[in-house]
């Protein structure tokens, strides 16, 4: 019986990624049913809605969705359709695995952390008003039912995860009432996971000791601003865009989604499939299959080292097909 997955297509570069996923799990012996949808703005192009209820209902009915890229429409008065899709299903915290790639150049050798941020909260609430013309007020939200929430679920990964110690990102120096409360929220859900050790980090300095010694943090819990900025800053640390992906969790639904962006007319063909693969590596080990997983992984890892066949982005001239073919032939 094969395993039903929802696969949101977003167009771009996961017109190139999606198909060499999909044959990387094939060769692999996973079988997956995909359903497979359109989202962003290329459903909005086939004149649909960005988020098709029929999509939002497939990844609820099936827990399970790997997610390319989504693209917003031009005109910002639309906003993000990410955030959109992540409140539309309720997706209320983020993992994102930042880990070396052996074989990938990076700033910085032997990272192995996690930055796990609060979705629904903060200032992506998007509540802005004009009070009068030239001033704009944006409020910042943060509830305790919701950081309780939080807290409860970024402990639990991080314990079953094996991980020993949690950092909790903030700027209660300044905002003493929005992240006190952030931070009260996760002393208190601390006191019921005495096996693991806690820190308190003040987002700037936090920023300041990832470009200095990243190696020594091992978990990291923020808000959804700071996990915006940070994520993306640690992604630059370990490697880029093709060394990161997402975990997108909600009540009884888990999202595995590729961060890579960019204008697929320029390098068509040509995108590094890395970015859509590690998040179906990490969707593959969550259902069981992690004896695929490891192999997918073992070999892209063989790719990287042997350095030959790489797509531009990666520092070679190879297009996205070749790079899934070289993951291919390096799993049989």
């Amino acid at each position: 019986m094969s395993l039903r997955v929802t696969l949101v297509q977003g167009g771009g570069p996961g017109l190139d990624q999606v198909p060499a996923v999909k044959k990387i799990v094939a060769t692999a012996g996973v079988a997956i049913d995909w359903d497979e949808h359109v989202a962003g703005l290329a459903s909005i192009e086939r004149g649909a809605p960005a988020l098709p209820d029929a999509m939002l209902q497939s990844v609820r009915t099936n827990g399970l969705a790997l997610k390319t890229m989504l693209f917003s429409p031009p005109e910002s008065a639309k906003g993000n359709v990410n955030v959109a899709f992540r409140q539309a299903l309720n997706l209320f915290a983020s993992v994102r695995p930042l880990r070396n790639l052996p074989g990938l150049p990076a700033r910085f050798q032997s990272v192995d952390l996690l930055v796990i941020r609060e979705l629904t909260e903060d200032l992506y609430a998007a509540i802005e008003h004009e009070i009068v013309p030239g001033v704009v007020q944006s409020i910042k939200v943060v509830t305790e039912t919701a950081c309780r929430r939080f807290f409860a679920f970024a402990f639990e990964w991080a314990r079953q995860a094996g991980r020993r110690q949690v950092h909790c990102v903030h700027k209660a120096n300044i905002l003493k009432l929005a992240d006190g409360l952030f931070l009260d929220a996760f002393r208190t859900a601390a006191a019921g996971f005495p096996d693991i050790q806690t820190r308190e980090i003040i987002v700037d300095n936090c920023c300041m000791q990832m470009v200095s010694k990243p190696q020594q943090f091992d978990v990291l819990v923020m808000g959804n601003l700071y996990g915006d900025l940070v994520s993306d800053l640690g992604a630059g640390l370990v490697g880029g865009a093709s060394a990161t992906h997402g975990i997108n969790v909600g009540e009884g639904v888990r999202v595995y989604e590729a961060f890579h962006g960019g204008a697929r007319e320029t390098i068509q063909g040509r995108i590094s499939p890395l970015p859509l693969v590690l998040p179906a590596i990490d969707l593959l080990e969550s259902v069981g299959q992690g004896e695929a997983a490891k192999r997918i992984m073992s070999a892209v890892e063989k790719v990287l080292i042997d350095g030959r066949v790489r797509t531009p982005d990666l520092g070679g001239n190879a297009t996205t097909a070749d790079m899934s073919e070289a993951i291919v032939a390096a799993l049989a």
